[in-house]
């Protein structure tokens, strides 16, 4: 394990142990500005992440989501960075379901090179550095107790989609019925890139709003473990966009994420 996956895993499960004790306790959620529900969650493992990754690394910008919902995002139009979600799934964590996430991600050029998604109330992370991603099962004091290479699987005919639970949409449902797409499974945060990544399913089709830290962290996993994810033009989806484009919040643009290289005329 290098430095950075060190850094990474240490500071995601960190940030878990924040994030379980809100949840253990019971949250209370607010709008932020957007309308998003935010948590004492989100605020206490934020907050956890940027002190340890400015501590090791205090070179690198951090993009954080409530900082930047608070007006506080570093500029970025030059060299790395880190993305931090604290929590993915707020509204799967409010609701107390566990498929909520931790997520860290290493931007470089446009492209997460390395990137962690820890579910802490699942006791399972994904980390993925130097092109090589692991599948991590946590104990119940918070430790990594096993570790092993995960890779996405080359398509064989019927495709598993899988999707968000609470941002489905009419383009969705158009895009599975086009893919003749049979079984697509709900699940919320994250971890869709992640079932991608270790085999269990084929595509995330995106149409919904999401954010580039929502993103980053999942995609350097599928990435790592050989996937991809593309805009609808076909091209690579891209981070640090802010760098381009003025008045940008970090919005993405619509996407699909492949566990194979995609059919011919997808998008």
């Amino acid at each position: 394990m290098n430095g950075l996956s060190a850094l990474f895993e240490e500071t995601a499960l960190a940030a878990g142990i924040a994030v379980l004790d809100v949840y253990h306790a019971g949250a209370n959620a607010v709008a932020k500005v957007d309308g998003s529900p935010v948590t004492e969650a989100d605020l206490r493992a934020e907050a956890v992440i940027f002190d340890r990754l400015a501590r090791a690394s205090p070179s690198i910008p951090i993009v954080g989501e409530e900082a930047a919902a608070a007006g506080c995002a570093p500029s970025v139009e030059a060299g790395a960075f880190f993305l931090v979600d604290p929590l993915d799934g707020t509204k799967e964590f409010i609701a107390r379901r566990d498929d909520f996430t931790v997520n860290i991600a290493l931007i470089d050029n446009g492209k997460p090179i390395a990137g962690i998604v820890y579910a802490p109330a699942l006791r399972r992370a994904y980390i993925a550095a130097e092109g090589v991603a692991q599948r991590l099962e946590i104990d119940h004091s918070g430790r990594v107790r096993e570790r092993r290479e995960i890779r996405t699987r080359g398509r064989n005919g019927s495709i598993i989609a899988v999707a968000s639970r609470s941002h489905s949409c009419a383009q969705t449902e158009t895009f599975l019925a086009r893919h003749r797409v049979l079984d697509c499974t709900s699940v919320g945060s994250s971890l869709k890139f992640c079932l991608l990544a270790e085999g269990r399913a084929d595509v995330y089709p995106r149409f919904g709003r999401t954010m580039e830290w929502d993103t980053a962290a999942g995609d350097a996993v599928l990435a790592a473990a050989g996937g991809t994810v593309l805009r609808l033009d076909g091209s690579i989806l891209r981070y640090g966009k802010c760098r381009q484009e003025s008045d940008c919040d970090f919005a993405n643009p619509h996407f699909v994420a492949w566990a194979a290289a995609p059919p011919e005329g997808w998008c």
